[in-house]
């Protein structure tokens, strides 16, 4: 799972069946500071998360069929909005 926020969503009108009333959302990885770390994506959204919201993503194809109980053409699912962090760092 990653940690992302959510920069945007996906309208689209013509679609396979599979994502029929399904919500798509455009996330952007970041780190624990919450600064960017790598390449948006686009992911199913499963809590009702919105833009801005800090979210995890379960970002591999299976775990995302067992979600949904098929074998959906989906590799990312945004699976929780994030409220709060808490990091605790161990002395070297």
């Amino acid at each position: 799972m990653i940690l992302g926020k959510v920069v945007g969503s996906v309208v689209s009108t013509i679609k396979d069946d599979h994502f029929q009333g399904q919500k798509l959302m455009i996330v952007q990885p970041i780190d624990l500071q919450g600064h960017k770390d790598g390449s948006t994506f686009i992911a199913l959204d499963r809590v009702d998360a919105g833009k801005g919201d800090r979210v995890i993503v379960n970002k591999e194809g299976g775990g995302a069929a067992i979600m949904y109980g098929t074998r959906m053409p989906v590799q990312a699912v945004i699976v929780g909005v994030v409220d709060q962090l808490e990091i605790e760092y161990e002395g070297d």
